[in-house]
């Protein structure tokens, strides 16, 4: 798996909403974090992933050249996409994803911890 640089993690890390329920944990050994037990936000190598609405996802394609999230080629995670990583240097930009993100996140059925 590719390892992000110090500056995405850090990039990441002053995203993360300072909310109520919200997690972090790492997935494919990287930073993620979850609402009720949702993943809605994670990094992987240097890429901001956010998880979205249909709407918003639709948006995010066509709007800011992001590109669906494929782990592995031909792998892609439904409803992710991979933030285009000329955003890593207009953060204000990206905080709205993620909210956006957060927000889908809260309104999909809650998972209970394993």
């Amino acid at each position: 798996m590719p390892k992000p640089a110090a500056e995405t993690v850090a990039a990441f890390d002053s995203l993360v909403p300072k909310v109520a329920g919200v997690t972090r944990r790492l997935v494919f050994g990287q930073p993620a974090v979850f609402v009720d037990g949702n993943m809605f936000f994670s990094v992987f190598g240097n890429h901001l992933i956010v998880r979205l609405s249909e709407a918003d996802r639709a948006s995010a394609l066509k709007d800011l050249g992001a590109i669906a999230f494929e782990p592995m080629p031909g792998r892609p995670m439904r409803e992710y996409v991979e933030l285009p990583t000329r955003l890593l240097a207009d953060l204000p930009a990206v905080e709205g994803w993620v909210n956006r993100a957060l927000e889908y996140g809260r309104r999909l059925p809650k998972k209970s911890a394993k």
